[in-house]
């Protein structure tokens, strides 16, 4: 599994394979990693003991390490996906487009053309295989364009909804 994590504006390319072994930017590194709690994680790393706090919430992820702390997000392949199918990360101004990330059927489309959205708010209901599928606004703004009507069948990549 692939992971992008960003740390206080830095970026880092994170791959575990199946085997165990861990990947940091394409380079193999050797850690030992077991969770001690909810959010509290032991880590070895080349013969050094680390603890670390790690919280996650609506904003992204909070890491303290040796009395530092890292802010970030962490990525998976399915969510860099969701991004990139929306035009990559969402910025705070311009045009954000939500895309289908997979073919299915419009069930609920909960918002109207003209309507105030805040960041994490459902734009569209997805249902694809039988799951039905949350679209969110990546941020908060006004839905300029519906491009689908519930009941209507879409492919991938289909422009779902346009937030300005």
């Amino acid at each position: 599994m692939k992971y992008v994590t960003t740390l206080n504006g830095k970026t880092f390319e994170i791959e575990i394979n199946k085997d165990g072994t861990l990947l940091v930017n394409g380079h193999p590194r050797t850690v030992d990693f077991l969770a001690l709690g909810p959010e509290l994680y032991s880590i070895i790393r080349e013969n050094e003991s680390y603890e670390v706090v790690i919280e996650e919430d609506a904003d992204g992820v909070q890491v303290q390490l040796r009395g530092q702390l890292f802010s970030g997000t962490v990525l998976d392949e399915r969510a860099q996906l969701m991004a990139s199918l929306r035009g990559g990360p969402a910025s705070e101004t311009g045009e954000v487009s939500i895309k289908a990330p997979m073919p299915g059927l419009i069930v609920v489309l909960p918002v109207s053309e003209g309507q105030e959205v805040v960041q994490g708010q459902t734009v569209v209901i997805l249902e694809s295989m039988k799951m039905q599928n949350e679209l969110k606004a990546p941020r908060a703004g006004t839905v300029q364009r519906i491009s689908v009507n519930e009941g209507q069948s879409v492919e991938q990549g289909k422009l779902l909804v346009t937030i300005v």
